[in-house]
């Protein structure tokens, strides 16, 4: 029986990353993982600027100036953001400028018009300004060259905005993972069909479909299959052919209907490992079939989705090119009490506020999806541990 650790890590080692790249429009790029590092092309801004209405000209011109003892200028012309024309702007003259206006070479500040009698062809200045005060300079915010976006990086709209500055249309990213999802069992039904006695709905599919999406995968929904250890084979297969990524629910324990150990071996797949030291999800299967992982989880609702996390999503986050690809993990105390020992390791849902990890309701077991509703990380509890109370120091994943 694996550790967490050293079945993560055997998953890891035959994680590769997907190196396909594509061009895509700078529009389409958010959460995509950059394939390489963009450098300013311009500088930003790409010339001198006024932050602010009013009139640059030159700080000798004004020094000493107040209310009562106002300096008055000649005022040249008036420029707005976007104009154009280029000004000269001579000593005893001041150019009237709005925000976002180019500053003329020469001058080396710029006055607010509140304190100005916002004069049109004479203006008179009532307070000094210091040299080079309230211009925005070339480069200021971004240099020529500097780079701004990393390969790795996930591509947020803090990315996109500052790119669009840079007149950057286009990026290069990898390629999105690309998974085939099968859930297992011939008790499932989807949603929208007539519940029967016997069977329950396919929540797996729904979860860990949705939890893909949010990774940036690219999924492919198999969708449910029978107990048919030949038929499951002849998909898994199938689908591998345009996946990186084999994943399935159900069918990974040891009773008559666990048809996971049968499918493998007809698929001619490796197995890597069977059962991991943690509860719930220890049924964990997994395999390389034809270069390509195949993860299996149990079927159960929270295990399923508790083995995915802790497993399956560092893996597709290393191979869609993510630099932070494994969870993080951080000590804090806990809010309430876990009443059972311990013997085995253990993982429990909870929700950390950024202070404290407040367990989330009663129901830890297996086969409870509802309370994995505000569940943002999980506890990890180590092997052997005593019942957990309030306030006690814990581990906890975020996720």
């Amino acid at each position: 029986m694996e550790t967490l650790e050293s079945a993560l890590a055997l998953l890891l080692e035959h994680a590769a990353p997907v190196r396909e790249t594509e061009e895509i429009p700078l529009g389409d790029a958010l959460g995509r993982i950059a394939a390489e590092d963009v450098a300013s092309p311009i500088a930003v801004p790409p010339f001198d600027r006024s932050p602010l209405d009013g009139y640059c000209l030159h700080s000798e011109d004004i020094a000493g100036a107040s209310r009562e003892h106002p300096a008055v200028l000649t005022v040249i012309g008036e420029a707005c953001a976007g104009c154009g024309e280029v000004f000269a702007v001579e000593r005893g003259q001041a150019l009237r400028v709005m925000t976002g206006a180019p500053v003329p070479a020469g001058c080396d500040c710029v006055i607010r018009q509140e304190d100005t009698d916002e004069g049109m062809e004479q203006v008179r200045m009532y307070a000094s300004v210091p040299h080079n005060r309230n211009i925005c300079w070339t480069g200021e915010d971004v240099p020529l060259g500097a780079v701004m976006m990393h390969r790795g990086d996930t591509i947020t709209c803090a990315h996109i905005g500052v790119l669009s500055s840079l007149g950057v249309a286009r990026v290069r990213v990898y390629r999105r993972v690309r998974v085939a999802l099968l859930s297992t069992g011939d008790e499932l039904l989807q949603p929208g069909e007539s519940l029967s006695f016997g069977k329950i709905y396919d929540a797996n599919r729904a979860a860990i479909t949705a939890h893909l999406q949010e990774l940036g995968v690219r999924a492919h929904v198999l969708g449910s299959a029978k107990d048919e250890p030949q038929a499951v084979a002849q998909a898994l297969a199938e689908a591998a052919k345009d996946a990186d990524v084999l994943v399935t629910t159900g069918g990974v324990s040891v009773g008559k209907k666990d048809i996971m150990h049968k499918v493998l071996p007809l698929m001619g797949a490796e197995r890597l490992f069977w059962q991991v030291a943690m509860k719930p999800g220890s049924p964990l299967l997994c395999g390389v079939y034809e270069g390509k992982l195949l993860i299996c989880v149990s079927g159960n609702p929270f295990a399923a989705l508790a083995c995915f996390e802790v497993f399956a999503a560092p893996v597709l986050r290393k191979m869609a090119g993510k630099a932070a690809y494994e969870n993080r993990r951080l000590r804090t105390t806990l809010r309430g009490e876990f009443g059972k020992k311990s013997p085995g390791r253990r993982l429990i849902r909870a929700y950390f506020d950024g202070v404290q990890a407040r367990l989330i309701g009663n129901n830890h077991s297996s086969g409870s999806l509802s309370t994995v509703i505000g569940c943002n990380c999980l506890v990890d509890i180590p092997a052997g541990s005593d019942a957990l109370c309030d306030g006690d120091e814990v581990e906890i994943i975020l996720l």
